[in-house]
């Protein structure tokens, strides 16, 4: 079994809660409340300029050409491809950009990215790739997951699945996922242990990114449910 399968089936349980969660099922269906969304995407704004920070460190680390080729072309994506994404969301909102450099980290976006950053300055880079892992693929197989059940009539939440069940995006989870098979074959058992802790740790940051934007939404503050 290649190591991403069996990250993934090892963390398979706090996937599937991802799944289950009232913020995935309520993009899809379109009943989300608008404010949590919008909360949403201003805390993930914030959270992919860090994560560009370790795409960056991974292009560092990266054994040959090809590999730091393809991450740096993948910093400058996230900054902004994405990012632009996040911005005309926010335009729909009447959230400026001044407003969006503006905002506060919430405590748990400010833990997931500390985190993955404190992982691509110390760690070898198998762990970077395994940090991760958990955002390409879990956002893929979240919006794939979403776009068979059809379109919601919001625009706003359909834009959304149709960037993350788009094939470019799968593509893009399939390269994350063959690389840390590369890396994963030729690791040792302390290494795969190291790549097993951050893959679940990153995962279960993962499921609490979803919780905290359907939590600490300032208008609809709610007790966890998930």
């Amino acid at each position: 079994m290649a190591i991403s399968e069996e990250l993934r089936r090892e963390c398979a349980d706090v996937w599937e809660r991802q799944h289950r969660h009232p913020f995935v099922l309520g993009i899809g269906d379109g009943t989300l409340d608008v404010d949590r969304f919008r909360f949403w995407v201003r805390q993930d704004y914030l959270f992919l300029i860090e994560y560009g920070r370790v795409l960056a460190f991974a292009a560092a680390r990266a054994p040959e050409l090809g590999s730091m080729r393809r991450f740096a072309e993948l910093t400058h994506a996230t900054l902004t491809t994405e990012m632009d994404l996040h911005r005309s969301f926010c335009a729909e909102f009447g959230i400026t950009g001044a407003d969006l450099e503006a905002e506060p980290m919430a405590r748990t976006t400010q833990g997931y990215t500390d985190f993955l950053v404190r992982v691509a300055a110390q760690a070898d880079f198998a762990s970077v790739l395994a940090a991760l892992l958990p955002c390409m693929w879990g956002f893929s197989e979240i919006g794939q997951r979403l776009a068979e059940r059809g379109r919601p009539a919001d625009p706003r939440y359909a834009a959304w699945i149709d960037t993350y069940a788009s094939d470019d995006f799968a593509a893009l989870a399939r390269w994350c996922r063959d690389i840390t098979d590369r890396v994963g074959e030729d690791a040792g058992g302390q290494t795969r242990m190291a790549m097993s802790r951050v893959f679940r740790t990153s995962s279960q940051y993962e499921l609490a990114f979803w919780q905290m934007a359907f939590d600490e939404c300032p208008r609809l503050r709610t007790g966890r449910i998930a």
